[in-house]
């Protein structure tokens, strides 16, 4: 696989929020998001065999991976790996950008997705997969991360036409008014959770973190 870095930190997005994690985060993207915080991972990285990956992770001692980019999806191997990481007892939030076929990860033991609908200010909504809505289980996550009122009002159209599973996340991009979005949220009683990126608010932007 072509990774970028592994690390040891805080998870700070989804469902495992505040856990400690494992990340593996893989090379290359085939999206370019406006707001995006991690553009380091668009090179082409090192090559690493699934064996490394698994040994390093394994000196961290969690219970929790996360394997993000980039776009984890690029990377074929990823399959071998999460279940590798299965059989080590971890369970692994995957973290993709939407628009690749999910089906190869739908099933795997311990594998959480985390998927994301891109919305009009991240320049990429063109690019969502709507076909992997419907084949997500309700475990799994759909995270919008919004930018202005014209993001929320797009996530809301979203929301009344495809499926969802029973985790909806309305993320504010870093640096905007995130009570701005709650405070949307409650007005509209929307049952989504509003989260906000907790690693930054502990570590801020750098990276490894």
């Amino acid at each position: 696989m072509r990774i970028i870095e592994i690390f040891h930190s805080v998870q700070g997005e989804g469902p495992f929020t505040g856990f400690r994690t494992s990340f593996v985060r893989t090379a290359r993207c085939n999206l370019r998001c406006s707001w995006c915080d991690t553009t380091y991972s668009f090179g082409p990285g090192r090559e690493r065999s699934i064996d490394s990956i698994v040994r390093e992770v394994a000196r961290h001692k969690t219970h929790h991976a996360c394997l993000t980019g980039g776009e984890p999806l690029l990377q074929k191997e990823s399959v071998v790996l999460l279940r590798r990481l299965s059989d080590r007892g971890m369970t692994t939030v995957v973290e993709t950008g939407g628009s690749l076929d999910v089906s190869p990860y739908i099933g795997l033991p311990n594998t959480v997705l985390s998927v994301d609908v891109k919305c009009p200010a991240s320049g990429m909504q063109d690019r969502n997969r709507w076909e992997n809505l419907p084949k997500l289980r309700s475990s799994d996550v759909v995270k919008f991360v919004i930018g202005d009122r014209k993001d929320y009002l797009y996530a809301k159209r979203v929301l009344v036409r495809e499926p969802m599973p029973r985790t909806v996340v309305f993320q504010p991009v870093y640096g905007t008014d995130a009570g701005r979005l709650a405070e949307w949220v409650l007005a509209d009683r929307l049952d989504v959770r509003v989260m906000i990126q907790e690693h930054k608010v502990l570590f801020g932007d750098a990276p490894g973190r």
